[in-house]
């Protein structure tokens, strides 16, 4: 049993150091995600940054990876190394993250490398508004708990400098936004797990993946949608709440969210969308109502490089050594159709919210992945795409 730093604080939660989780299941993580986007609504070229970092205490790794999209341009850097003693070491080769202020301030640096020179930053993130803790997810699978994860959510704004292919762009608060998100706990990770009955055509035939994940922010306030269903239509997840910048202000719950997708012809990939929120009214009032329409502007392929599982020779919290640094670059014409498919898509996206018969615009994430079979828009199996 090692101590670290952390092990000073009076923040332990089981009686063991902090660098021992309170479970041995191998699939345990602590992951930062941030994302970082500008020219939605201007004149210039909208760009879209995504940063992840994660620890995994019972694997022994820490990684992390940042993914720009620009224009034609898929750029990923990705590291991997050991995680040592200290979990307070938020770093993995050049990138690194520094909490500034909880909750409020943080900064995300990757420095130049040799291995992938193409992408560089200092930024620092500061909120807007409160962080926002969504609903749990939780789920089993054969009895096994494969899900287990709570998170939170900020939104804020972006300042500092970004460097692609050596031109320095300014980063700076009225043009640059974006969200942060800090997830923990069990999903699956690492090296692939035989999988043993899971490999069974009756088990197998039926999985699929659906989910809408999307975070709007309308200057004084930002909506948080959460939506995982089965192939029927039959809610694991779901979360709709308006949280207020005002930090005295209560998040709002908005009701019961529901989905109508678009999709673009011979793909998956949303061409439009729009979420309905429906909140009962009290006794001999009517129920409060509120729609957003979703407008996908650049759609950036979070699966694609980073370690989502598409590639099995990288996936987060696989062993990769020591310490590991890479860079990637492809067109985004040229990835693989069957890449963009099987895993979520993060577009950046213009939202036009109604309520009370009064409209606004916004901007933000609208995550979506409808991998495998789901009969409301007539997909029958993993290879369907839009007619």
């Amino acid at each position: 049993m090692t101590l670290s730093p952390l092990d000073d604080y009076p923040v332990h939660q089981i009686a063991e150091t902090i660098r021992h989780v309170g479970t041995s299941d191998r699939n345990f993580y602590d992951r930062y995600y941030f994302n970082c986007h500008a020219g939605v609504d201007g004149d210039n070229e909208p760009l879209f940054l995504i940063i992840g970092l994660g620890q995994y205490p019972n694997l022994g790794v820490c990684d992390g990876f940042a993914v720009l999209r620009r224009g034609d341009d898929h750029i990923v850097f990705r590291a991997s190394r050991a995680l040592g003693d200290d979990r307070m070491d938020l770093s993995v080769g050049p990138l690194r993250i520094e909490v500034l202020e909880g909750l409020h301030r943080l900064r995300v640096m990757l420095a130049p490398s040799p291995e992938a020179p193409d992408l560089s930053f200092d930024l620092v993130f500061e909120s807007d508004g409160p962080a926002n803790l969504e609903t749990r997810q939780f789920q089993r699978q054969l009895e096994r708990v494969t899900f287990d994860t709570q998170r939170f959510v900020q939104t804020g704004t972006w300042s500092g400098s970004l460097t692609v292919d050596g031109e320095v762009m300014p980063v700076t608060p009225d043009t640059w936004r974006g969200n942060r998100d800090r997830s923990w706990g069990v999903r699956p990770v690492g090296e692939a797990e035989p999988p043993g009955r899971k490999a069974d055509p009756a088990l197998t035939g039926s999985q699929n993946f659906f989910w809408i994940y999307s975070i709007m922010q309308f200057g004084d306030y930002t909506i948080v949608t959460v939506i995982q269903e089965d192939q029927q239509g039959r809610r694991m997840v779901e979360d709709a709440t308006r949280v207020w910048s005002d930090r005295n202000r209560a998040p709002e719950w908005l009701g019961r969210p529901d989905h109508e997708l678009t999709f673009v012809s011979g793909t998956r990939e949303v061409a439009a969308g729009t979420l309905h929120f429906r909140r009962p009214g009290a006794p001999g009032e009517p129920d409060h109502t509120l729609s957003v329409t979703c407008e996908p502007v650049l759609p950036n392929y979070i699966g694609v490089g980073t370690g989502y599982g598409l590639e099995q020779d990288w996936r987060h919290g696989m062993w990769q050594g020591e310490l590991v640094v890479q860079g990637q670059r492809e067109k985004v014409s040229e990835i693989e159709p069957w890449k963009k498919m099987l895993c979520p898509v993060d577009n950046l996206a213009r939202f036009t919210v109604t309520e009370d018969g009064v409209s606004r615009t916004g901007v933000g994430l609208f995550e979506v992945a409808v991998i495998g079979p789901h009969q409301r828009y007539g997909f029958t199996g993993v290879g369907d795409v839009a007619p």
